[in-house]
């Protein structure tokens, strides 16, 4: 998860810093995953505004689309993968809403000011494995009465679910005679001296 778009400095010490931004941003390629017809965030000032934070790397720094809170400086996005699997807090709570908030998180972070969208925050990838929705909670910001998000990233490997076929098998506990016609069998006996 990248980005929150609140001004301030830089210096996380991530090993991914020496990277050059065209080839970051293709380490950022998840977002083309959400479905984001389904994606819902909640508070939002504006509806569908929610949306707009999730683009390519290269929009990252795009002030014109953000997503601000309304009533108070909580954000609570949900996620829906098309298919395959992603990264972030909450994991495989579809329609999540601020009551389920109160639950154990898989990971929380402390974020930290990043006008320019830049800061990687690392995930537990163990806890982030076939999940097929993703929810994020912004529980509060730098002091403001709103909280605006401009960017927020996500980076992973995308793994193509692979759906297999129910196969229907009829197994034979115990043998039906008639269904296994033998000829007649003539015993041999043989004597050995």
């Amino acid at each position: 998860m990248s980005g929150h778009g609140h001004g301030g400095g830089h210096g996380h010490g991530c090993c991914e810093c020496d990277h050059e931004p065209a080839e970051r941003g293709v380490e950022y390629e998840l977002y083309r995953r959400i479905d984001i017809e389904k994606l819902q965030c909640l508070n939002e000032s504006r509806d569908g505004d929610g949306k707009l934070v999730f683009k390519p790397w290269d929009q990252r720094t795009d002030r014109a689309k953000f997503v601000e809170s309304d009533a108070d400086e909580e954000l609570l996005f949900n996620i829906p993968v098309a298919t395959g699997c992603f990264l972030s807090r909450y994991k495989n709570i579809p329609q999540m809403s601020f009551d389920d908030t109160s639950r154990e998180p898989e990971q929380a972070f402390r974020l930290n000011r990043d006008p320019l969208a830049e800061l990687e925050y690392p995930t537990k990838i163990a806890r982030f494995s076939n999940v097929q929705h993703l929810s994020i909670h912004i529980t509060r910001n730098f002091g403001a009465e709103s909280t605006r998000v401009y960017y927020i990233g996500l980076r992973g490997e995308y793994t193509e679910a692979h759906r297999h076929e129910v196969t229907i098998c009829n197994y034979e506990a115990a043998a039906n005679p008639a269904d296994h016609k033998v000829e007649t069998i003539t015993p041999q006996t043989q004597f050995i001296s």
